[in-house]
């Protein structure tokens, strides 16, 4: 058999002279970037300020007819005087997000973060300024009308907003752009949940594609300033202040304890499967569905509100609008304790949040998940603790773990969910069995299924970015992201040689199996090895390297060697050049 590809590299050689004949920038001296850094920490920190103080505005005025920005989202929400049309208002806000997004800022849709990571590892840290006017508007709006929606990925997109566009005023390399955006992220979330040291370790695992001592001052900087600032703006409490979470409270028996966490990690990953495959799931049916982003929108904000509606008349309190973090101390405090209630407000607030992102409105899922978190792993606590006196279950504990675990496991931020949750509730004594079931969370999510809830949304798109602290580009790349596919395949007859065997011509084409070529020049043969589209790059060079091989043809069939099975092929010249790309990136 003869395979012919026509590897033609005309377009090869005109991205790397363009590449060549850029003007290098050079990188900002430190003392600028820390100035920079300090900037972005101011923005960030005022941002959040703004920023709920806009949700309050919406939900005073859309829920209860007051134009007032006072707004604790630890305590319930009093009854509406619009009575049974506080249905309407999810509707309305809905509404209003739609004609926000769809006019003026496409990005401002969805959950934030994947778009702050497609800017990042796809658009040298490019980000349109008006994102962080719309995406303010519109996810306070969501947030305040109800929406069962987090404000942590709105803040973290308007933060790198303003970090891109300090790094777009002032000319320099990408690399130290995306640091600014990381800067500005991780200010945003160190001041809105009064968590420096989350702010920072967020940063890290998600958005910096490398890791070095200066990325660390600058981000660091950034989230520092950014704390300071929201202490004087917003306050010093935690996210969650309950006094009883400030003691030693963590006394589990050490071997039955044990057990009993990593079950609840166990459940939790399975938790954190079941939030991003259904969110992707509501996702796709409201776009299969006739109509346009207003008429799924306004159904899917319908849906909300007749459920909140329901929820106040028969329980007495909304629960599951906005960020839920009412529910979230009443649980912590004991006030809810009911193992049923709690599996039901889970399932309810899966079912909106799922309503509410999947139909397009615009607000994170960080705080959705401390709600799913929060009520299962309290479920488990006090079911674990009925069967088993002995021992000394904490319900509480158990309560932080699982918002701990619903974090890490379901954006891939496992560090992210242990930290950030000592300092939301100011709780310390938990921080061993917030590592045991975090991590256990993570490892059954990533056994089920590759991808986060962040990452999930790029992968659709057909972009791999990495996950949490997976942050070097070459090894989340895959196969399918670089080949070329601009290859056209012909049959031959047998000339008798193993089918692994290539010569690589002059003319950019490859011929296999041709030992008995009569031209001596074409016995230089060079090995192949095969790859499937959806391996990484990495992965895939490591292999060649290790066969000896200088080139990897592409196949998603079951017998590779056959024509018409490959789809893509990766060359010498398609590897210098994605190895050129990162290295003008890192």
């Amino acid at each position: 058999m003869i395979l012919l590809i026509d590897l033609t590299t005309d377009q090869v050689n005109s991205a790397l002279s363009t590449i060549n004949n850029q003007r290098p920038v050079s990188p900002q001296p430190l003392l600028i970037m820390c100035l920079l850094a300090l900037l972005a920490g101011v923005i960030g920190g005022v941002a959040a300020w703004f920023f709920r103080q806009l949700i309050g505005f919406v939900h005073n005025l859309l829920f209860l007819g007051i134009p007032s920005f006072h707004y604790d989202t630890n305590l319930h929400t009093a009854a509406s005087p619009w009575g049974v049309w506080v249905i309407l208002v999810p509707v309305v806000g809905g509404l209003l997000v739609a004609w926000l997004v769809n006019t003026y800022a496409p990005e401002a849709k969805g959950h934030g973060v994947p778009e702050v990571m497609d800017a990042i590892y796809f658009n040298q840290g490019i980000i349109r300024p008006r994102v962080a006017i719309i995406k303010s508007l519109a996810s306070a709006i969501s947030i305040g009308s109800g929406a069962a929606v987090g404000r942590e990925g709105p803040i973290v997109q308007i933060g790198s907003t303003f970090g891109s566009v300090l790094g777009q005023l002032i000319r320099m390399p990408a690399r130290q752009r995306i640091t600014l955006i990381a800067a500005g992220s991780g200010a945003g979330i160190a001041a809105t949940f009064n968590a420096p040291l989350g702010g920072i370790v967020f940063a890290i695992e998600l958005l910096l594609i490398s890791v070095n001592t200066t990325n660390v001052l600058l981000v660091g900087i950034a989230a520092v300033t950014a704390t300071h600032i929201g202490r004087l703006l917003i306050g010093t409490s935690p996210s969650f202040p309950i006094p009883q979470l400030e003691q030693a409270t963590a006394h589990l028996n050490q071997a039955l304890g044990l057990g009993i966490l990593v079950l609840l990690g166990v459940l939790m990953g399975l938790v954190s499967v079941a939030f991003i495959r259904g969110l992707y799931w509501a996702e796709d049916r409201f776009n299969a569905m006739p109509g346009n982003y207003y008429t799924r929108h306004t159904l899917g904000m319908l849906c909300v509100g007749i459920m909140i509606y329901l929820l106040m008349r028969y329980t007495g309190h909304y629960y599951v609008q906005g960020v839920g973090y009412a529910t979230i101390v009443d649980v912590l405090s004991g006030a809810l304790s009911d193992p049923l209630f709690l599996l039901l407000l889970f399932s309810l607030k899966l079912l909106a949040t799922c309503l509410s992102l999947g139909s397009g409105a615009s607000g994170g899922v960080f705080s959705p998940a401390l709600f799913m978190g929060a009520t299962v792993g309290a479920a488990f606590g006090q079911l674990a603790a009925s069967l088993l006196p002995e021992a000394g279950i904490d319900v509480p504990v158990f309560a932080i773990a699982g918002m701990a675990a619903a974090i890490g496991g379901s954006t891939g931020a496992v560090l992210t969910g242990i930290i950030m949750l000592s300092e939301m509730t100011a709780d310390y004594a938990t921080v061993v069995p917030l590592i045991v079931v975090v991590a256990t969370a993570a490892a059954v999510r990533k056994r089920i299924m590759r991808e986060s809830i962040y990452t999930m949304k790029l992968y659709r798109r057909g972009r791999a970015v990495p996950e949490g602290l997976q942050a070097a580009v070459t090894s989340v790349k895959r196969i399918g992201d670089l080949m070329r596919t601009d290859i056209s395949i012909s049959d031959g007859t047998t000339l008798g040689m193993s089918p692994n065997t290539w010569i690589l011509q002059r003319d950019g084409t490859v011929l296999v199996n041709t030992k008995q070529s009569a031209d001596p020049k074409k016995r230089l043969a060079q090995k192949y090895v095969v790859a499937r589209e959806d391996d990484y790059f990495a992965d895939a060079v490591r292999n060649m390297l290790n066969q000896q091989a200088r080139i990897i043809l592409v196949s998603n069939s079951a017998d590779p060697t056959t024509p018409g099975s490959i789809i893509g092929v990766l060359g010498q010249q398609e590897i210098a050049r994605h190895t050129e790309e990162l290295v003008t990136m890192l």
